[in-house]
């Protein structure tokens, strides 16, 4: 049994100052307001413990890609606890059937059998190769295919390339290692697809469009009830065209993700969206690629493409803007500090819808029964203390991983 005590606890309906948190076989035992004596090992007076973060769109961290060759997913999670993240889906951009493969094979593996002291590996989120070329971003162009060519099992022209069925093959093959798709309603065969995802136990998220706010309602009536990074890689919004963002913040079916860097949206406009949709209907993403934790200048990879880290983002060769820097420590200090959300919003964004988008129950609260995975953050928002499962996956200042020695 572990004991944590003095900290203030971010519950689900309120923040319990000075708090004691006891843990048990993984689990959070009891959540008291009676304090434990300030001598014991485990007193944390002017901290704060929040539930672990989630990050449901992330690439890579610290110069490993999801499709870098080896073990790039365990890697990935061994590294993120450090940034107060308890779980993850692997994202990948669009890319070759066998790369693909090889990266589901490695979720699969990280699931069978998890690494001690790592972030939890969940069904990874394909930003997939059903994308508009028009509204790409990063994506490769090379590897993107139509929908349509789906039903008329178009064949792939060149030896070395490859056909729309051969990657919808794969996600087929590895479903149970798929959490999310991402892809552009509009495309010919879209709404077919999503059909197609959905009755695979799959979710559809709606990005990398031009749909208009018409075809956008479309798909979400077909069964797409998410949004990937709203308002990037989709038309802006206009009041008499309000395209697919539009379709996006009007429904209560759809939870949306958002980039919380403060570059790719506007933090007014994040205020805009959470005052629209609630909490409870956005995720609050890093998008970070392997650029992320590397110092400005550094290149890293994005499948396959070197990718330059700046201050805030990180951009291809040839200037495009190619996903975050961000860690989702630093995307939960963003919502509370710079754009002014409650420790309470902000940890809804982070953990608990996240956790309620995938299912996972259990997960992404602090509360009596729930499971042990949580945050100890300092008076800065600077993490001191990871824990999945109700073992120290992550100190600051140790090299070890290990959970501590004694208990109350």
């Amino acid at each position: 049994m572990i004991v944590l005590s003095g900290a203030d606890l971010v519950l689900p309906d309120r923040i319990l100052t000075s708090g004691t948190l006891t843990i048990d076989d993984g689990r959070i035992t009891e959540i008291s307001a009676e304090p434990q004596g300030a001598g014991s090992p485990f007193a944390f007076h002017g901290h704060t413990i929040v539930p672990g973060f989630i990050d449901v769109h992330v690439h890579g961290v610290e110069g490993v890609d999801t499709l870098d060759e080896g073990n790039a997913i365990r890697r990935i999670a061994q590294l993120l606890p450090r940034y107060g993240v308890t779980a993850f889906c692997p994202t990948t951009v669009a890319c070759a059937p066998e790369d693909l493969r090889r990266v589901l094979e490695q979720v699969r593996d990280a699931r069978e059998a998890p690494g001690t002291g790592t972030a939890r590996v969940l069904p990874a989120h394909l930003e997939s190769n059903f994308l508009n070329p028009e509204y790409r971003g990063a994506q490769p162009l090379s590897c993107l295919r139509k929908p349509a060519a789906l039903a008329a099992a178009e064949l792939a022209s060149e030896p070395d390339e490859f056909a729309a069925a051969d990657i919808l093959s794969v996600i087929e093959t590895c479903s149970p290692d798929v959490a999310v798709v991402t892809l552009a309603p509009e495309l010919e065969g879209g709404l077919a697809l999503i059909s197609r995802l959905i009755a695979l136990g799959i979710r559809v998220s709606l990005g990398h469009s031009g749909a208009t706010c018409d075809e956008g309602a479309a798909a979400i009536a077909a069964g797409a009830h998410r949004a990937t990074h709203l308002f990037n890689q989709m038309p802006p919004m206009h009041h008499r065209s309000p395209g697919l963002a539009g379709a996006v913040l009007q429904s209560d079916d759809v939870a949306a993700e958002v980039i919380c860097d403060g570059v790719h949206v506007h933090p007014a406009l994040i205020r805009v969206v959470v005052n629209a949709k609630g909490p409870s209907r956005v995720m609050a993403i890093s998008d970070g690629t392997a650029a992320a934790g590397l110092a400005p200048g550094q290149t890293a990879r994005l499948g396959g493409r070197t990718i330059v880290a700046s201050e805030r983002c990180a951009f291809l060769e040839d200037g495009t803007m190619a996903g975050s820097v961000m860690t989702m420590d630093k995307v939960f200090r963003n919502l509370t500090v710079a754009m002014g959300f409650s420790p309470l919003d902000a940890v809804m964004m982070c953990s608990t819808t996240p956790a309620r988008e995938l299912s996972l129950v259990g997960h992404g609260v602090l509360a009596e029964g729930a499971v042990a995975d949580f945050v100890v953050l300092d008076s800065a928002g600077q993490v001191v203390q990871t824990y999945v499962a109700g073992r120290l996956a992550h100190a600051r200042g140790s090299a070890g991983n290990s959970a501590p020695t004694a208990s109350v």
